[in-house]
């Protein structure tokens, strides 16, 4: 169970595990020996709202970081999400299919996304945001958001 850095605005708390690297737009990625696991982070599961439909590039499908990885459809918005790393697709979260909820239940364990075997992680990491950095855009653009309302 990772640990999390936590902040409060108005009535939401928003966590972010302190084990994963972060894009800027709020994808996580989670190195598991030369394997990135990736998901959405709590933020950006509750910015986008109850998640209806995942979709997740199939299994085998070559990615550069900055392509496709999966899209999110909620009541509210359509995400593209981008892929933080570059590699290929060798696991698809099954839940998806049937429980794409999971994901606003459990962002950071049941709801991650794909797994795909990185081909330079070592470059793609030095492109995300580590947890400390990616908690300070969270805070910014919370806080940002509340100030429209």
């Amino acid at each position: 169970m990772p640990e999390f850095l936590e902040v409060t605005v108005d009535k939401f708390t928003f966590k972010v595990a302190t084990d994963r690297f972060y894009t800027r737009e709020g994808v996580w990625a989670l190195p598991e020996a030369d394997r990135v696991r990736v998901g959405l982070s709590d933020f950006l599961q509750q910015r986008s709202g109850d998640i209806a439909f995942a979709e997740i590039k199939s299994i085998g499908t070559t990615l550069t970081a900055g392509d496709e990885v999966a899209s999110i459809e909620t009541i509210k918005v359509n995400v593209a999400l981008s892929s933080p790393v570059s590699g290929q697709v060798v696991e698809v979260n099954p839940e998806m299919d049937t429980a794409p909820e999971a994901i606003n239940q459990d962002p950071y364990g049941a709801g991650w996304l794909a797994v795909i075997a990185a081909t330079d992680w070592d470059i793609d990491r030095s492109r995300l945001l580590d947890a400390a950095a990616y908690f300070e855009v969270v805070k910014r653009e919370a806080e940002e958001e509340m100030k429209k309302q």
